[in-house]
């Protein structure tokens, strides 16, 4: 059977569907299972920030749970399926397919291709994921926005966000992790930052001052309700994803992202949003839906 690249249906809060099975492979005791499209979000094998989406697939109508969900690409010639850390090409290399791949335990599963089965999400804990993700950026924008409006770069910076503003995040983060309505990001304020201008002994002293000016541009945000729009370039994996919002009338942001997000600012009540040092040069921001 041809493989072909996994119609992905995660930005379109589309939680259960009927898929075609277009390859199956079983390694270390575990199943994999390509469809022709899928409900399901997987992690990244690149930028792990968005964890891999719950939820079970029904075959021949029996119910199994999807214990990862991760990304693979096929070789066309040999149809080999590589999978996660495994993958030896960039996407969109000819000759090679992304795809998405649902991994059930292997002994449960009998599975072939051109079978057709149930792909349900968990919909609470995908939910959960999207808020916290879309409360992520908006912590990331007022972080930018707040370090750039009250003078704590001295010259300027090359690098802009969307609402050109100096990026810090994209400057500074180290790291960047989802979870149920939580987003965690830890950020280096070292030699090189200093040197591109940002004052970093002041933020480190004016944390509690930052944390605050944050958490009210964020729930300013908020109060609009605007909507939130994921505006796909094209229905496969590697396809590009953008966050789209109108955070005021003066301020509209589109955001490279491949994770899953709420539809409106609406489905977010409020947002608390806590910086700390933890060692020396690094901070983290802790950003939690209430």
């Amino acid at each position: 059977m041809n493989v072909t690249p996994t119609i992905t249906q995660f930005c379109h809060q589309t939680w259960q569907l009927n898929a075609q099975v277009q390859l199956t492979q079983v390694a270390d005791d575990k199943c994999y299972i390509v469809t022709d499209k899928t409900p399901f979000h997987p992690v990244s094998h690149i930028w792990p920030d968005h964890p891999a989406d719950k939820g079970s697939i029904t075959i021949n109508g029996c119910s199994h749970d999807v214990i990862d969900c991760l990304v693979g690409a096929v070789e066309l010639t040999s149809n080999t399926l590589y999978v996660d850390e495994a993958i030896p090409v960039k996407r969109d290399q000819e000759g090679w397919v992304f795809v998405v791949v649902h991994v059930v335990e292997a002994e449960k599963a009998v599975v072939c291709a051109g079978d057709s089965v149930e792909l349900t999400v968990n919909k609470a804990y995908q939910q959960a994921l999207s808020r916290g993700h879309s409360a992520g950026h908006l912590a990331l924008l007022a972080l930018n926005k707040i370090l750039t409006v009250h003078g704590y770069w001295r010259k300027d910076a090359e690098r802009k966000d969307p609402l050109g503003h100096y990026d810090f995040n994209n400057y500074a983060q180290e790291t960047s992790t989802v979870s149920e309505n939580h987003c965690l990001d830890t950020y280096r304020l070292g030699k090189t930052l200093r040197k591109r201008g940002l004052n970093s002994a002041d933020v480190i002293t004016d944390l509690d001052k930052i944390e605050n000016l944050i958490n009210q541009q964020v729930n300013e945000w908020l109060a609009n309700g605007s909507a939130v729009i994921m505006q796909c370039d094209g229905e496969c994996l590697t396809d590009s994803r953008y966050w789209r919002c109108d955070l005021s009338r003066d301020e509209s942001v589109v955001i490279p992202c491949g994770g899953t997000h709420v539809d409106s600012l609406t489905e977010i009540t409020k947002i608390i949003i806590t910086l700390r040092e933890v060692e020396a040069n690094y901070i983290e921001m802790q950003t939690d839906v209430n």
